[in-house]
């Protein structure tokens, strides 16, 4: 285990701006512009969480002529993020309607 590596995984999902383009990429996949577009910031804000997502494989990334395209991690962040929402559905919904 590298030094950190939890912490550094776990930033990434308390993060605003990397937790939203996990949830738009959970839909589809998209490109840097295509998310700056949708999540209505700068490309250059966009671009740095995507890398930062990318070096910790939360996100795939694959050429598409001059195109990257990103992508959640299918093996390991998808069905984490579906715990998760089932987690959350049976239990913080209830807590938060008070």
């Amino acid at each position: 285990m590298k030094c950190g590596s939890y912490e550094e995984f776990f930033k990434n999902f308390a993060n605003k701006t990397k937790f939203r383009i996990m949830m738009h990429l959970k839909n589809k996949p998209m490109s840097v512009n295509e998310l700056s577009q949708t999540m209505k910031e700068e490309q250059s804000k966009i671009s740095h969480n995507l890398a930062k997502l990318t070096k910790c494989s939360i996100l795939n990334v694959k050429q598409q002529g001059k195109k990257r395209i990103y992508s959640l991690n299918k093996e390991t962040v998808i069905p984490m993020i579906r715990l998760v929402e089932k987690h959350v559905e049976k239990c913080c919904d209830m807590r938060c309607k008070k």
